[in-house]
């Protein structure tokens, strides 16, 4: 059997990953799924944390431009994810995976404050750990709170995984003819615009050199078969 290349992943999930067809909240079959190829994953040794997003149940950007205050805006949406964290944890604790949550927004009746140490001692001991409300500042996106717990706890590589199975050259559900990029220079990622994750999240992990990993989520064991190591989706390094 394939042996895992990673030790210390940190997986990035949008909120919409978790709405499911529904368009909106929180569709629990999706996340009862998300948290099985969690499981999986965790079956194999690895240590994981998650950065979860809030768009499923408010953005900070759309109720900004929509005349809400923008750091108010940002402080909503990072209590969404605070929401999406909870329910994910709920999803992988029913299947047998303990869990703690962690906030940059001091919240104690729910969850702990995140403490970087704390943190790497719960993975030690075979917890995944879920980051919620961003990095507990406005203006920054949970793609950079991504980028900066890993880099914190010393993670291997970002797994973000979304709807498509890769970096395109352009939206491929509008342009048939979109290319897929199998490998990426954080730089061409920068110099092209292309949407994988904010430009700050970029810079940090090129910083780094922590590497990034598209993938979709959305088919089953992909996550497992990346991290033993098959090529899937696209490398950004």
């Amino acid at each position: 059997m394939a042996k895992p290349i990673f030790k210390r992943v940190v997986l990035k999930l949008s909120g919409e990953a978790l709405q499911g067809r529904q368009g909106f909240g929180i569709d629990y079959d999706v996340a009862d799924a998300i948290a099985r190829q969690i499981k999986d994953v965790r079956a194999l040794g690895i240590d994981i944390a998650i950065v979860i997003g809030g768009g499923n149940i408010f953005r900070g950007a759309v109720g900004s431009a929509s005349g809400i205050d923008r750091v108010n805006a940002d402080y909503m949406g990072m209590l969404a994810t605070v929401i999406n964290g909870l329910a994910l944890q709920d999803a992988l604790e029913k299947n047998g995976v303990f869990t703690r949550v962690q906030t940059a927004i001091q919240m104690q009746q729910m969850a702990e404050p995140f403490i970087r140490r704390r943190a790497i001692r719960h993975m030690e001991k075979g917890r995944v750990v879920i980051f919620v409300g961003g990095t507990g500042n406005p203006y920054f996106t949970t793609d950079t709170t991504a980028a900066l717990r890993a880099i914190e706890i010393g993670a291997d590589v970002i797994l973000k995984a979304t709807k498509v199975d890769g970096v395109y050259s352009s939206d491929p559900v509008k342009n048939r003819k979109a290319r897929k990029y199998d490998n990426l220079r954080y730089i061409d990622v920068l110099k092209k615009g292309l949407k994988v994750m904010d430009a700050t999240a970029v810079s940090l992990c090129m910083e780094n050199k922590l590497p990034i990993i598209v993938l979709n989520l959305f088919k089953n064991g992909n996550i497992k078969r990346v991290i033993l190591g098959e090529k899937i989706g696209t490398i950004v390094k």
